[in-house]
């Protein structure tokens, strides 16, 4: 090995808390596809990332707005083919969920339209399932979505979150949808409306700051104009939370959710993107929320290069470590949502990477992934299987991008993915905390946020220096086990019977 060879792979070994992310643009492997159509796809343009064909690499199913969404397949060393899929147009996103818990991951896509299900099989081939789980055909414009298990369920609840009501004469403004739950009854689902409706554009269902399992709604004020706000609903109190609860009244143009504890203390922060500030709000020990300081750096309100100095608009959210220093960093998907004239036109993609302090400094330019294309939806995940992740963004009217991550002098890095006999296959609302001799790091196993789209992998642990990691894992039962796992490997940890 020379000696270039020999410092790279020592870095890589070794690690450092000084890495300088960097990312080549490999968007040409992708085949070609765009997310297009008119003002009911200027939102969505989501993208599901899941392993189809168990080879332990990520696989891409993307919205296509008015063109059919496709399905790409992951051939390994950052080639990437396109695998026939059932033709549906109309899409807006997908999440990946194992709904039947047979071990094959499925599909739920959001449409303009009735929603469909498509259930997973070998080698990454679906079927339209959406009758056979008694899925009701609403023809609503559906833009977000998320899943749950209750206790000893067979299957899981869903919620749809819907934009605006297309039937609704006087619309569009003033004019949002209600949202709808799913709920499980006897092989098919009720639906119940979830009202009022403030046209969501995001849904995650997550432990609040309170460790109480809440369906967290962030919605776009520029359809309900006045009246409205971002909304929190109590799963098992089945109601909204207001101030009383120490849930604060807050508007915003709600794009994105992302959540992740970024403090150490076992409670996620939830990032909430929008036209202008992308608002940040901590977890307190009382169980409320409190905006983050200016003087953290995620507020991200305008373009950082480019020469357009209008508000930014946010998009798809993603907290995840991209240099596995042990801290996790944040991703924002920016672009204007058409031709909006009084936002900016050139709006490139955040990356903010956390520093020791606790403050995120921009590294999107001098990263590589600067895109002044129109984001939308967007994911990261390690499509090449060195612990690094990549990066993979949707694009409205634009072919989408595809980064590889080969940021040197990374540190050491864990996958945890876990599984339980029976149904909630993934188990999906389980707690997972990780400890080093340097950090604590706390995450959850979700389905939903982000913006129309999310991923069914293996959660991903930087780890620094550190070489192991002491991990408890707090099952959706509330079963707690414990395991030591080495570093630089995905391990699979399996719920005692």
């Amino acid at each position: 090995m020379d000696g270039v060879k020999h410092l790279v792979a020592l870095c890589l070994l070794v690690g450092s808390a000084n890495a300088q992310p960097l990312f080549e643009d490999l968007s040409e492997r992708l085949p070609p596809h765009t997310y297009t159509g008119g003002w009911e796809h200027f939102v969505g343009g989501g993208v599901a990332l899941l392993d189809c064909d168990g080879d332990a690499l990520p696989d891409i199913f993307a919205a296509g707005g008015s063109k059919p969404a496709i399905l790409i397949r992951n051939k390994g060393a950052f080639k990437f083919v396109q695998s026939p899929v059932l033709k549906i147009e109309g899409t807006t996103g997908a999440y990946p969920i194992d709904l039947d818990s047979d071990g094959h991951t499925d599909l739920f896509v959001l449409r303009v339209g009735a929603n469909r299900f498509l259930k997973g099989g070998p080698d990454c081939t679906f079927t339209d399932a959406t009758d056979a789980i008694g899925l009701p055909q609403l023809d609503q414009w559906s833009t977000a979505f998320t899943a749950w298990w209750d206790t000893d369920a067979d299957r899981p609840n869903l919620a749809v979150g819907n934009y605006v009501d297309r039937k609704d004469p006087d619309g569009p403004f003033e004019a949002c949808d209600d949202n709808v739950l799913l709920r499980a009854d006897q092989g098919s689902y009720v639906p119940q409306t979830l009202s009022p409706g403030y046209c969501a554009l995001s849904i995650l269902t997550a432990r609040d700051a309170r460790g109480r399992a809440t369906l967290r709604l962030s919605n776009d004020r520029h359809y309900y104009v006045s009246g409205g706000f971002e909304q929190m609903w109590d799963i098992e109190d089945e109601r909204f939370l207001g101030p009383e609860d120490g849930w604060p009244t807050v508007s915003l143009w709600g794009m994105g959710i992302a959540s992740r504890d970024l403090t150490g203390d076992g409670r996620d922060e939830v990032m909430l993107t929008s036209m202008g500030d992308q608002l940040l709000q901590i977890a307190q020990d009382d169980g409320t929320y409190k905006n983050a300081p200016y003087s953290i750096g995620t507020y991200a309100q305008r373009p950082y290069t480019g020469g357009d100095g209008r508000p930014s608009t946010g998009w798809h959210a993603e907290f995840a470590d991209v240099d596995n220093d042990g801290r996790v960093d944040l991703f924002i998907a920016k672009g204007n949502v058409d031709q909006m004239p009084g936002m900016a036109t050139k709006d490139p993609n955040n990356l903010l990477m956390q520093q020791a302090d606790g403050t995120f400094e921009e590294a999107g330019e001098t990263a590589g992934i600067a895109s002044i294309k129109r984001s939308r939806g967007a994911g990261l995940a390690d499509f090449d299987g060195d612990g690094r992740l990549d990066l993979v963004v949707m694009n409205r009217r634009s072919k989408m991008g595809l980064y590889r991550n080969v940021t040197p002098l990374v540190g050491a890095w864990i996958g945890l993915r876990l599984s339980q006999s029976g149904s909630n296959s993934r188990a999906v609302g389980a707690v997972v905390t990780v400890n080093t001799v340097a950090e604590t790091q706390t995450a959850q196993v979700l389905i939903g946020g982000g913006h129309a789209g999310g991923q069914a992998l293996p959660l991903h642990f930087g780890l620094g220096k550190s070489d192991t990691a002491d991990v408890h894992v707090s099952w959706p039962d509330g079963t707690k086990t414990r395991h030591e796992v080495r570093a630089g490997k995905t391990h699979v940890l399996h719920k005692p019977d």
